[in-house]
């Protein structure tokens, strides 16, 4: 599943915070996401954030391939 910078994705699990909506900042074998309801930043497997995506609120135009 392609991840671009700055996208916007709801998780299945909600965050200790209550907010299920995060940001995605870095790229890799691991992701780097931004809880977007108290800012907190977390870095999690690639697989684990494939699997846990429920839908994608906001994605920016991808860049071509």
């Amino acid at each position: 599943m392609p991840l671009y910078m700055d996208d916007v994705v709801a998780l299945r699990k909600q965050h200790p915070c209550g907010g299920d909506t995060w940001r995605v900042v870095r790229l890799g074998a691991d992701i780097g996401l931004r809880c977007l309801t108290c800012g907190r930043r977390v870095l999690v497997r690639r697989s684990e954030v494939e699997r846990d995506i429920k839908r994608f609120v906001e994605r920016p135009l991808a860049p071509a391939d």
